[in-house]
């Protein structure tokens, strides 16, 4: 009995991990719902496994015996004697024979009902969906025959989200490679590997509207975010309202967003997405889900989506809600990666970590499951945080933000906090003068700062000065000797794993010859591809690892002998 009207609900399973399961157990239990946190052998001390009333072993940590093991959270919900499942993101959250298993158990789904999820999570179903809805779709090709001429193109995974399973492709020659890079990519994050090719539109920027339904007919639309600051295709900052359409081309999104929801008979929490271009705009794909940035949504409108979509997979309708945003919100991802190298995943354990405390009701949010001590591993995705602000208006609420990132430590774990306070400090963030390929262009951030008409003061230099003392002793935080980056590839020719993962494939042998930048291998690691080449014109001398070879951070996998 799933979305169905009056279903009872008095025990919900988080069938999740991390910041999302803290999140949905909190309004949960505002709520009165006892709640089972369900856990890998990765995670058996979690926070979130602290938190619950219960909580259940799944199994080991890879996310294919654990979290993506449909038979094994079905039968947790059974033993802890939950009666609803939410899913929260990623994981099983778009995924529709779940959503369905639920319902054959008689689980209330908290989410979109099973034939809602299939018909929009996969986005080629969805493209034919938005046209049925005269809401504008970018051209599509067939994967073996896209025309020389319409490069460059956008390979992306037909099922799922997260960036995951996409590639930029340029170069005709270059395509097949990146479709068997994104299949694979694909497969492993969602269990679906076909992929779909579409024309790739520069310097777009990325605009979202936040969809709320309910079963008796109501579509509601709740404003829209920009999420066009991202990297690989994953996005790092979001903010609402967003600040670059006009209010004719706001109009048209929001009405469109609810059109093609109506159309398919859409119930619950969902995002639709859309690609901006000056007033034109374009269908990329629905998330039949919670989003991680619906914190800035819930901070300019005042509302707790999560309640909303318990409430409406009880059978309740939805109240009176108004959409208009108050002030502004913006959202910083944090993560475990090096900005500086490729923003490569990084995985080790927190030694300390302290997250800014938030002064006026509603002002400041911290989601996050990272505390002192705590490990990130390889096997989930490497987001530790989400720090969002709010504002009367987008300067303050980025000044604010601003200043919670200052107030933000962790260390023994390399993360991109360093590249989030430049980012955020910038010209061109204050100027909302990025779009979606912006960081992908720019991988050595020339940013120049924003700073406050008085200018710094000693205390922002960060050098250690203290008044009335010696300076504060400074601390670096680094991976091996030279850091990870400068460990991938030595003078010497070797190249190490960037990054703890997974080898996909070796591309190179013994007695092999090879020029600077042919790919040697591909390494996996928290869904992310990353291949390893050549440092230099030479003979491959050593391959140190095979397929399916799980790798530590460093670890020699080739060596290319300088010149032979």
């Amino acid at each position: 009995m799933t979305n169905s009207q009056n279903a009872p609900v008095t025990t919900i399973l988080v069938a999740n991990r991390g910041e999302i399961a803290l999140r949905v157990i909190r309004t949960a239990r505002a709520m009165g719902l006892r709640t089972v946190a369900v856990y890998s052998d990765a995670d058996a001390a979690s926070p979130h496994v602290r938190a619950a009333d219960a909580a259940v072993r799944l199994g080991p940590a890879p996310a294919a015996e654990s979290y993506l093991d449909v038979a094994a959270v079905l039968e947790a919900a059974r033993v802890a004697g939950a009666d609803a499942v939410h899913p929260g993101y990623g994981f099983l959250s778009e995924n529709a024979g779940f959503a369905e298993a639920c319902h054959a158990a008689g689980l209330v789904f908290v989410g979109p009902p099973a034939a809602v999820i299939s018909a929009l999570g996969r986005k080629d179903a969805a493209r034919e969906l938005a046209e049925r809805a005269q809401v504008p779709v970018l051209r599509a090709y067939e994967p073996g025959a896209v025309p020389a001429e319409v490069f460059p193109v956008l390979v992306k995974a037909a099922s799922g989200g997260g960036g995951k399973g996409m590639r930029i492709v340029r170069d005709p020659a270059e395509l097949p490679d990146a479709l068997a890079a994104a299949g694979r990519e694909a497969l492993s994050a969602f269990g679906d590997g076909t992929v779909l090719v579409e024309r790739y539109l520069e310097h777009g920027r990325h605009v979202e509207v936040q969809i709320l339904a309910d079963t008796h007919g109501t579509v509601l639309h709740l404003g829209e975010r920009d999420c066009s600051v991202q990297r690989r295709h994953q996005k790092v900052v979001e903010e609402s309202p967003a600040p670059t359409i006009s209010p004719a081309l706001r109009e048209r999104l929001l009405e469109a967003a609810v059109r093609l929801c109506r159309e398919v008979g859409y119930v619950n929490a969902g995002t639709v997405e859309f690609i901006v271009s000056g007033e034109e705009f374009f269908f990329l794909e629905v998330n039949t889900r919670l989003q991680v940035e619906h914190s800035v949504t819930e901070l300019v409108t005042g509302l707790d989506l999560v309640e909303l979509q318990i409430r409406v997979a009880r059978g309740e309708p939805l109240p009176e809600l108004s959409a208009r945003p108050d002030g502004h919100a913006i959202e910083v991802r944090v993560y475990a990666e090096d900005a500086e190298h490729g923003f490569l995943p990084q995985a080790g354990t927190a030694e300390h970590v302290r997250w800014p405390v938030p002064g006026d009701a509603g002002a400041l949010r911290v989601d996050t499951a990272l505390r002192g001590g705590g490990e990130v591993t390889a096997y989930y995705d490497p987001m530790v945080a989400k720090i969002t602000a709010h504002g009367r208006d987008r300067e303050a609420a980025r000044l604010a933000l601003l200043a919670a990132l200052a107030e933000t430590e962790i260390s023994g774990l390399i993360t991109n906090l360093p590249f989030l306070r430049t980012l955020l400090g910038s010209a061109e963030f204050a100027d909302a003068a990025l779009d979606t390929s912006w960081l992908d262009t720019h991988p050595d951030l020339p940013f120049h700062p924003r700073l406050r008409p008085d200018g710094p003061s000693p205390f922002d230099a960060r050098d250690g000065w203290r008044l009335g003392a010696p300076p504060a002793p400074a601390r670096a935080e680094t991976g091996l000797p030279g850091g990870p980056g400068d460990a991938e590839a030595e003078a010497d020719g070797t190249v190490r794993a960037p990054m703890p993962g997974t080898v996909l494939a070796v591309k190179a042998s013994v007695g092999q010859r090879v020029t600077a930048g042919e790919p040697l291998g591909v390494l996996e690691a928290m869904k992310m591809e990353h291949t390893l080449t050549a440092p230099c014109d030479g003979l491959v001398t050593e391959v140190g690892a095979a397929v399916g070879e799980q790798v530590p951070l460093g670890h020699r996998l080739f060596h290319v002998e300088v010149g032979s």
